[in-house]
């Protein structure tokens, strides 16, 4: 069975949802020492003034090596308000956030300790409304060389690195005034497609190469 290992996210971009959607087994990295600037603790939406960068700021480790389960999530700065504010602004006009609204409202109410089981619980619910049913395996120890190794693959500064990813144009929001813009966070592409989201996923898997 072909497993694919990726690292957590934070509302993950099209890309990270294409493997969950490829792969018969992921395997989901929990003894890896913590990135900064990855998608772990951020994600990319299509606002109205071309993509924009949200952070879950983290209370910074007493190490320089600690286990991305162990980072947690710092209440500096009024982060959940600016977040569902920045969300709202950029998606009440999309087809399909009324749908999803309530779902997501939640998550920028209810204070979470740890970035791992905030991204997991958010992960979950996408999956559920997307319908993807990925085969998730919690790693217990990290492996440095292995195959369908996407941990450093996916992250904001390797964009195109990846022959097995091939983002399919959807309808945006601000496209007119932006074009498309590619592999942004999965809830550009929830909010924007609804169910349908799911099969813009299957059409951005490159099959040919595997």
């Amino acid at each position: 069975m072909q497993s694919a290992y990726i690292s957590t996210t934070y509302l993950g971009p099209v890309q990270q949802y294409c493997k969950l959607l490829q792969y018969p087994e992921i395997r989901l990295e929990t003894a890896e020492n913590y990135l900064k600037q990855t998608y772990r603790n951020r994600c990319t939406i299509a606002a109205a003034n071309g993509p924009l960068a949200l952070s879950v700021p983290i209370v910074k480790p007493d190490s320089l090596k600690c286990p991305t389960k162990d980072i947690r999530i710092s209440d500096h700065g009024n982060w959940r308000h600016l977040h569902w504010n920045a969300l709202v602004s950029a998606y009440n006009m999309s087809p399909f956030f009324e749908y999803y609204e309530e779902d997501f409202a939640p998550f920028y109410q209810k204070k979470y300790d740890f970035l791992f089981d905030y991204n997991e619980e958010l992960r979950g619910l996408i999956c559920r409304l997307l319908d993807i049913q990925p085969n998730i395996i919690y790693t217990e120890e990290y492996l440095p060389d292995v195959e369908h190794d996407f941990r450093e693959t996916i992250r904001p500064k390797h964009e195109g690195e990846d022959p097995e990813f091939r983002p399919q144009p959807y309808y945006q929001v601000f496209q007119d005034k932006h074009g498309f813009l590619p592999n942004m966070s999965i809830v550009d592409l929830l909010f924007n497609m609804g169910p349908e989201g799911l099969l813009v996923l299957r059409d951005s898997i490159e099959t040919n190469i595997l």
